[in-house]
């Protein structure tokens, strides 16, 4: 199932400084002092209808995501969640142990197949024996990816995935969205 590791949070308290720019004459001092100034002013511009809450999208995370197969094409319809690099199906499925790399939901029946279908690659490596086995590939085989977004996108993913049908994968994600530094004030609202 969808496991979130290895997250960094990048440049939050300089962004919170900078959404008060608007308002000032000259550049700010990135202080604790200012932080803590700019945070009660940034709280009042991230409603979730508010039109002044671009500075969310200058707080970056990155992070390493496992997830099945079947979620990729969810995870590609959010403009601003880059994938820096995944793992390849293309490249490494005849070396993959379906026994550990799939889902619990993926039956049995299928891990054998896929078994006889890698151990038919192996004996004639031909193109359609390579097909057969990228064709058959189940959507609970679990790969991973190191991937970079910010606050205002992970708003929208959270505000549209929290009650999604997918729970057990979708609710890792809002999990690990909820315990985001100030995910309170800026991404939950």
């Amino acid at each position: 199932m969808l496991e979130v590791s290895n997250v960094k949070v990048y440049d939050l308290e300089e962004s919170v400084i900078a959404c008060r720019n608007s308002m000032r004459t000259e550049l700010p001092e990135y202080t604790v002092d200012e932080f803590t100034d700019s945070l009660v002013r940034a709280c009042k511009l991230a409603p979730l209808d508010g039109g002044h809450n671009n500075f969310l999208s200058g707080i970056r995370v990155s992070f390493d995501l496992k997830y099945p197969n079947y979620i990729s094409p969810e995870l590609q319809r959010y403009h601003f969640l880059d994938i820096v690099n995944s793992a390849s199906k293309m490249h490494k499925i005849m070396k993959m142990d379906f026994d550990k790399c799939c889902n619990k939901y993926v039956n049995e029946f299928t891990i054998c197949n896929m078994k006889s279908l890698i151990a038919d690659y192996n004996i004639n490596q031909s193109y359609e024996n390579f097909m057969k086995v990228i064709s058959n590939c189940p959507q609970g085989i679990e790969l991973f990816m190191r991937c970079s977004t910010n606050y205002l996108q992970l708003r929208n993913i959270y505000k549209q995935r929290k009650s999604h049908k997918l729970k057990e994968d979708w609710g890792a994600f809002c999990k690990f969205i909820e315990e985001l530094p100030y995910a309170t004030d800026f991404i939950l609202c």
